[in-house]
């Protein structure tokens, strides 16, 4: 059913990017790509997150950050973005990707979906509690696609 997955957050450098990596490694039968609502084009993934994530064993190297447009959202079949305020602004400005567009933090929580906080220029302790996060949430949509 899905194919093609783009993981969406504000700056393209720290959660989208760990979490496309997370999906595709989980589900390497599938594309998955991301982009940022206010992306700091051509900057390397965060070097906080980047840690993180080669503690993972993942491979981040090659991410330039990238502009969310309009034929990166026709080709997807599925959007995860991080916070509830980012599913309103992209659909607001894309309306055509609302029933696709989903928070990668639904499956967190039996009661409520969860947004996924911005660690940029936070702490190492809130990095790596976005990290988690990002690792359950990517595991929780992995098993449902």
């Amino acid at each position: 059913m899905f194919q093609r997955i783009l993981v969406v957050c504000t700056g393209n450098i720290c959660r989208s990017p760990v979490a496309a990596a997370m999906l595709q490694r989980r589900l390497p039968r599938l594309t998955v790509h991301s982009a940022g609502l206010g992306a700091l084009v051509g900057q390397p993934v965060d070097a906080w997150a980047r840690q993180l994530a080669e503690a993972d064993g993942l491979d981040v190297d090659a991410h330039e950050a990238r502009q969310l447009d309009t034929g990166m959202l026709a080709e997807a079949d599925l959007v995860l973005v991080m916070t509830d305020n980012q599913r309103q602004a992209l659909a607001k400005r894309w309306p055509e990707a609302r029933g696709k567009t989903l928070l990668l933090g639904k499956w967190l929580s039996q009661q409520q979906e969860t947004d996924i906080p911005d660690p940029y220029r936070k702490s190492q302790d809130v990095f790596e509690h976005v990290h988690r996060l990002l690792h359950e949430a990517t595991r929780l949509w992995a098993d449902r696609l």
